[in-house]
């Protein structure tokens, strides 16, 4: 009989999870800062123009804290970030955070999406190869491919078949409405899944080939056990751990890889935004968009390794 995991145990493992994503993103957040202080180019200069004044130079420098010591202006501004304040964008002098927040649903069905194909094509095409020899030629292929191409490659060639010459869908833009924004985020959640899809194809495959092998699941299909109960109860189950794994890391990847296939499809979200601030050199923007990408990449693989802890026995004897 297998002993329950102690309370207290699971909630140290818990916290301590926690505590390390806290501390991945506080360092991340200070690489970031610190970057971007460092980066060439005078905010001021770009606010005011080049026929500025030196004394409303000086002036601007005094109100935006840009001669306050390094660690104050980066205290100041994660202090800020935490109630959501990140500043004022310097081209456009907006809020930041008005500026990502209508972008930031567009990004997130993006990649709720894409990571929907990933899980259902993915793992469904790796089972397919990790049972069935004949299918296995077809999977590799599907493989290969989505590990070759890169995204942005596959984004024109779905732009070019799907939009240009079928056009079954739009070749640019986000949409207005749920159903609208679905039909134009199609093909970018098709361009960004391929990759990760390969990659969780690849590993559920060989994870399902190698427990369809293990003595136990031989002995059952020996027995007369129905070869559907044996896929279910034996040989899914126990492939579960890795498949979650990896299934959890390409969703991960999905937020960063958002940056480039939106840039392709001129989808107005989080991504694009990141790409025409770094061109404009508007440093708060960048910086803050750059923090969510590691915030949101950070909580995934720490809910993917909680989750992980809790369902590998190994683990839970560890404790």
């Amino acid at each position: 009989m297998k002993r329950p995991v102690p309370q207290g145990k699971a909630a140290r493992r818990i916290i301590s999870a926690l505590a390390g994503a806290i501390a991945t993103i506080v360092a991340a957040s200070f690489v970031i800062f610190a970057g971007m202080s460092a980066a060439p180019g005078d905010p001021v200069a770009q606010i005011l123009g080049a026929k500025a004044t030196d004394a409303a130079r000086a002036n601007m420098r005094e109100r935006l804290g840009l001669n306050d010591p390094f660690l104050e202006r980066y205290w100041d501004w994660l202090t800020g970030a935490l109630h959501g304040d990140f500043g004022i964008s310097l081209t456009s002098r907006q809020d930041v955070t008005a500026l990502i927040e209508p972008r930031l649903a567009t990004t997130f069905l993006l990649v709720a999406m894409a990571a929907l194909l990933v899980i259902l094509v993915g793992i469904g095409m790796g089972v397919l190869g990790g049972i069935s020899k004949r299918g296995r030629p077809v999977v590799s292929t599907f493989v290969g491919l989505g590990i070759a191409v890169p995204s942005f490659v596959a984004a024109n060639a779905l732009i070019g078949i799907f939009a240009v010459k079928l056009g079954w869908f739009p070749t640019y833009g986000s949409g207005h409405g749920f159903l609208d924004a679905v039909w134009h985020l199609t093909l970018p959640s098709i361009a960004l899944s391929i990759g990760y899809g390969a990659y969780v194809s690849q590993l559920t495959s060989a994870a399902v080939s190698e427990e369809a092998e293990k003595e136990y699941v031989v002995t059952a299909r020996g027995r007369g056990v129905p070869s559907g109960v044996v896929l279910r109860h034996h040989t899914l189950r126990n492939a579960a751990i890795p498949v979650l794994t990896a299934s959890g890391l390409a969703v991960a990847g999905l937020v960063a890889g958002t940056v480039i296939v939106e840039q392709t499809f001129a989808v107005d979200g989080v991504g694009a935004l990141l790409i025409r601030s770094i061109s404009s050199k508007d440093y708060p923007v960048v910086t803050a968009v750059s923090l969510i990408i590691v915030v949101a990449f950070v909580l995934v693989t720490t809910v993917i390794d909680m989750v992980q802890t809790a369902l590998d026995p190994r683990e839970r004897a560890k404790s």
